[in-house]
């Protein structure tokens, strides 16, 4: 699936569109919910000036950082969809664009709540814009999406719980913090690993034991420190 058509001369919101629709025929989006979603969030609205938004690879959004490919967020939205009903609370960890934040935005609705933890003090101001320039702006404006500078590793404690977190960088072990914020009945999507790494899906339990599976071997870059992300680690 990652040697996508060439999506023609299309306006963006139809190429994004179409891009969902590739998506949806190689397999990878199998839910009505989160096509709707992405083909909603312009993916445009969230990759630097010049880059082609609608390719299905990862691209560098400066800081050592980048921005996943459209199939891994697709991947994650699913494994979250179930903790992001209309009302729940979501974390995005290591937020960088805004993209997926936006998503859970739309997927929890006005009355839940999304929210964006980026270490980095110029991603979260230039997320925040990248917010106003798309479908979910309206969250952003009403308070039920918010983007705050922080270290990820520490969660959103003033959030929290959580009935779904995202990580979207490789953590060496997974943040009891993060663990801690998780609800009861929640799930957590965390990268881990170091050269080689693993999609984990944790699963809080009722009763606060830990059901943890290996979803697919993924690569994201580390999660670690600003400075140590400035330095290249």
């Amino acid at each position: 699936y990652k040697e996508f058509q060439k999506l023609g001369t299309k306006s963006g919101s139809d190429r994004n569109k179409a891009m969902v629709e590739q998506l949806h025929h190689f397999g990878v989006i199998t839910s009505k919910k989160v096509a709707e979603v992405m083909g909603t969030v312009d993916r445009a609205c969230f990759v630097p000036l010049g880059t082609p938004p609608y390719v299905d690879s990862p691209m560098q959004i400066g800081y050592n950082v980048t921005i996943s490919a459209p199939h891994m967020h697709a991947m994650c939205l699913q494994l979250l969809e179930e903790n992001l009903k209309p009302g729940m609370r979501a974390l995005d960890v290591g937020s960088g664009t805004g993209y997926l934040t936006a998503c859970f935005a739309l997927m929890v609705g006005p009355e839940g709540r999304a929210v964006g933890v980026e270490h980095i003090p110029e991603l979260v101001n230039s997320s925040i814009q990248n917010i106003q320039n798309s479908a979910a702006a309206s969250f952003l404006e009403q308070g039920s999406l918010l983007v705050h500078v922080g270290d990820g590793r520490l969660g959103w404690p003033e959030d929290a719980p959580y009935d779904a977190i995202h990580v979207g960088a490789a953590a060496k072990e997974i943040p009891r913090l993060l663990i801690d914020q998780l609800k009861p009945g929640g799930r957590l999507v965390i990268p881990v690993g170091n050269i080689f790494q693993d999609l984990q899906v944790v699963d809080k339990n009722l009763d606060g034991s830990l059901s943890i599976r290996s979803e697919t071997s993924v690569r994201y870059v580390p999660l670690t420190s600003r400075e140590a992300q400035l330095r290249g680690y």
